[in-house]
């Protein structure tokens, strides 16, 4: 592997992205994502036990109901974002009092992947009886709640935005970095965009300082607003894992969560980090 790292506390100086402080011990782990968590064996439980702080599914609405899925074959009748996600999320919250090892709230991120309008209508109505579980916006204010919704995909952006009273926000694109005026932080507290995007490094050889320039820019702008970042489409192994931790990547894509925590966990334990 050789990954340009020599010039990361730099580059993160030059850009204005944090620089990880080594003398926090928060768990790394709390910044992987679960991509499409639904697909693992054991959804949901297995991603919580290994310790990551954000989740993903994605939704269809059929039939008056949420379901989850990637692809409309894959659904199926009572497989719905509720069954598989906020009534056992709320169970294990009233048992455990926190989802995440830190305390903050556990990220679900929520693809809606068609009609996003008349899906966001119907969430809106199927979030409420969850309101001992969820994070609040309303009038400005963000009231923490034990699981933070956030709407990706085909996100009805401006139906969202008009609602002063609400149960999630919106994963952003790196184009909000950028607009003028910026989201409000109760609408758009993260971003994501495609890796591809920024850069084609697969993780197999070396990051060049054009690369990591990009990439530092984007994370420096958005830890400057006070918003996370997310790369969708990243690669998904040790070297990479290892790039974004030490870049200080928010949410850290992964399909494979057992193997990235426990490889992650023995990274931050090495000598010297």
């Amino acid at each position: 592997m050789r990954i340009v790292w020599f010039g990361l506390g730099l580059l993160a100086a030059c850009v204005g992205a944090k620089v990880p402080d080594p003398s926090v011990s928060t768990d790394p782990v709390l910044r992987l994502h679960g991509h499409n968590d639904y697909l693992q064996p054991v959804p949901l439980t297995r991603a919580l036990e290994f310790g990551l702080g954000s989740l993903e599914a994605d939704i269809y609405l059929v039939d008056g109901e949420l379901r989850v899925g990637h692809e409309r074959w894959q659904l199926r009748s009572g497989r719905t974002l509720q069954s598989m996600y906020l009534d056992p999320l709320r169970d294990i919250a009233r048992k455990r009092g926190k989802l995440r090892s830190d305390g903050e709230p556990l990220v679900l991120l929520v693809d809606i992947k068609a009609d996003g309008a008349a899906v966001y209508r119907h969430l809106r109505s199927a979030l409420e009886p969850y309101h001992d579980l969820l994070t609040h916006y309303v009038d400005g204010r963000i009231e923490a709640g034990a699981v933070t919704i956030l709407l990706s995909g085909s996100r009805p952006r401006r139906l969202v935005a008009a609602d002063a009273d609400r149960w999630c926000a919106l994963d952003g694109r790196f184009s909000d970095l950028e607009s003028d005026p910026l989201p409000p932080l109760d609408l758009v507290p993260w971003v994501s965009g495609s890796w591809r995007a920024v850069s084609d490094w697969t993780g197999s050889d070396e990051l060049m300082s054009d690369e990591l320039e990009r990439v530092g820019r984007l994370i420096g702008m958005a830890h400057d607003q006070g918003r996370s970042v997310r790369f969708w489409g990243a690669p998904d192994r040790k070297e990479a894992w290892a790039a974004f931790h030490d870049l200080d990547v928010d949410c850290i894509c992964t399909d494979q969560p057992k193997k990235a925590a426990a490889w992650l966990r023995e990274f931050r334990a090495e000598p010297g980090r």
